[in-house]
């Protein structure tokens, strides 16, 4: 039967449900309400789980979208500017390696690999200082734009750091306020179907019955309705990923007006994962991501206490709240099935390496809302389209987040061994590092426009690891060799220039709080 889709409804709040329910919203406000209303069902008993605190550029593009102001954003989420990321450690064991993942891509990329040219001049000085002067800004823990800009403008690309647990509750306040989103509060007890199997309502406690045509599964691990009622299949990644806990915790500033904040994700390896920190308003954010076949429990907590009170001195590390996170690294295929679509972690999670949870989860939403099925034929298309759209984002992720680990040196432990093995290594990684030692990563490998992570990405990940190529093609530089000299040299420039310009992090975040207090 062709049902016309009237009525969206969302299982589950948190960052997934939320950005969901604002996107569509925000898209029916546009079209003056040609498309479905939009309702949400929330349990008062189970807590969200946020997804991640590191966001990319594109966050930018979805709070502009669904008419969220920057400065309610940073205020309310207690948001910082995020550059990219700085790995510590991730070559060699004695810790004393570091390179930088920018946002912004190297300067005329489109038209000119600079790989080619930095390989070619003997690979100095570090490849992301070479192609953007946003490497010398995030090193100097500069902000992406003077206090004078607007909204969402920028200097150097910028995505954002943010509390998730405060994320979710602007959203759901801007969702309900201002979106006109329907907001429930009730725990789900069943489903009730149609004939040919689609969903038809969810039932609450009480006996209410929530109907709607097209059902969004953000309820998280549980997956209640992609995975228990449909028994959608789980691919796991465990084989090419190992990491499947994560121990966070919060650690204050000492100061929370003057402390320095990070203009980048620092990402510091350890002998079985690595430790995230990331720099809020008044706070840090740190956990410790591993695999529990490498590392007990016991000795995971004492390696991130010790890097605790390394970059924190006197912070008694007993007195902080830890939580411990377990995770199974893998994905659903078919995020999309009937009338029921899965986003956020009910489709799936690798690990939070490079942060890609919350940009699939904008992704995910960002399909649905553009292209909104009006009936179920229309939805029976979109769907397949969606999942094959998911199944190559996920595998490039995969592909992406591996060769961080492939490229390391580290000899010290089991676990950065055992990441080496060429059988974790997943064939098609393995076929474009064979390539790459004849020729840099381009354009031909990051073909669609909506790549998660675009060649550039790859290039900065491989030259700040080390990876040397067999080959060299000095012959095939020349006709553009002083055309990258030029550019390398106007990089070095802009980078000095906007190290005098631009204000700290802190400085920025201090005027934008003053500004808004006047």
């Amino acid at each position: 039967m062709n049902r016309p889709t009237r009525t969206v409804v969302i299982l589950g709040g948190g960052t997934a449900g939320w950005i969901t329910a604002n996107v569509l919203a925000a898209e029916r406000r546009r079209r003056n309400a040609e498309l479905p209303a939009v309702l949400l069902v929330e349990s008062p008993d189970v807590p969200t789980v946020g997804v991640g605190e590191g966001t990319w550029p594109s966050m930018r593009m979805t709070l502009q979208r669904i008419g969220l102001s920057e400065a309610d954003f940073i205020r309310g989420a207690e948001a910082s500017f995020k550059q990219g990321t700085r790995f510590f450690g991730w070559a060699q064991d004695d810790g004393a390696d570091a390179y930088c993942h920018p946002f912004s891509w190297p300067a005329e990329y489109a038209s000119m690999n600079p790989a080619r040219h930095w390989l070619a001049q003997g690979g100095r000085p570090a490849f992301a200082e070479a192609v953007t002067p946003q490497a010398r800004v995030i090193a100097e823990g500069l902000a992406p734009k003077q206090a004078s800009a607007p909204d969402y403008a920028f200097t150097v690309n910028y995505g954002y750091h943010l509390d998730a647990g405060k994320f979710a509750h602007l959203l759901r306040r801007h969702a309900v306020e201002r979106q006109g989103v329907r907001h429930l509060s009730g725990t789900v007890e069943g489903v009730e179907c149609h004939p040919d199997g689609d969903l038809a309502a969810l039932v609450l406690g009480g006996g209410q019955r929530v109907a709607g045509d097209l059902f969004v599964d953000c309820s998280g691990q549980r997956a209640l309705l992609i995975g228990a009622h449909f028994g959608r299949a789980f691919t796991s990644v465990r084989r090419w990923l190992f990491n499947d806990r994560a121990i966070a915790v919060q650690v204050p500033h000492a100061n929370a007006e003057r402390d320095a904040i990070a203009s980048a994700t620092c990402a510091t390896a350890q002998s079985a994962g690595w430790i995230w920190d990331i720099g809020l308003q008044t706070r840090r954010g740190l956990g410790y991501v591993h695999s529990r076949a490498h590392v007990d429990e016991a000795t995971a907590m004492q390696t991130l206490q010790r890097h605790i009170q390394h970059t924190s001195p006197g912070i008694d590390v007993d007195a902080l709240d830890y939580r411990s996170i377990p995770f199974e690294p893998g994905y659903r295929e078919e995020p999309w099935t009937r009338n029921c679509v899965a986003v956020g972690l009910a489709a799936g999670f690798v690990e939070p390496l490079e942060a890609s949870a919350l940009a699939l989860i904008e992704q995910a939403a960002a399909i649905i809302g553009r292209q909104l099925p009006r009936d179920r034929e229309i939805m029976a298309v979109l769907a397949k389209r969606f999942n094959a759209k998911m199944r190559h984002h996920w595998q490039r992720i995969v592909e992406f987040l591996k060769l961080h680990y492939m490229l390391s040196r580290r000899e010290g432990s089991e676990y950065w061994r055992d990441n080496r093995a060429p059988e974790t290594c997943p064939e098609a990684l393995r076929d474009k590092l064979t390539l790459w030692q004849q020729q840099p990563p381009w354009h031909e490998d990051a073909p669609l426009l909506d790549e998660l992570f675009p060649s550039a990405s790859y290039q900065y990940v491989l030259y700040g690891l080390g990876f040397r190529p067999r080959y060299q093609d000095a012959q095939g530089c020349a006709p553009t060799a002083q055309r990258a000299a030029a550019v390398f040299r106007n990089t070095a420039q802009q980078a000095d220039k906007l190290a005098q310009r631009l204000p700290t992090n802190r400085q920025l975040l201090n005027a934008l709080r003053a500004a808004r207090t006047q």
